[in-house]
């Protein structure tokens, strides 16, 4: 267990930030070529899902650096 209590840091409290995080997952791994689908995507590669978890995480800290260039 984690400090907060939860067995998994990974867990997404919010439905709508789930939502918006599989919208994207999606949208980027259509851009990236790759065919992913709901539900189970066990066939696709450790090389496939990578990219589209990496390029994620990329989009998001580019979306948290626009947001804090705009508060400055």
């Amino acid at each position: 267990m984690n400090q907060s209590g939860n067995q998994s840091g990974n867990q997404i409290n919010v439905p709508e930030a789930k939502a918006a995080l599989d919208n994207m997952k999606f949208e980027i791994a259509r851009e990236l070529g790759i065919n992913f689908k709901q539900g189970y995507n066990g066939d696709l590669s450790s090389r496939e899902n990578g990219y589209v978890g990496g390029y994620m995480v990329k989009r998001l800290i580019e979306q948290a650096e626009k947001q804090m260039a705009g508060k400055q």
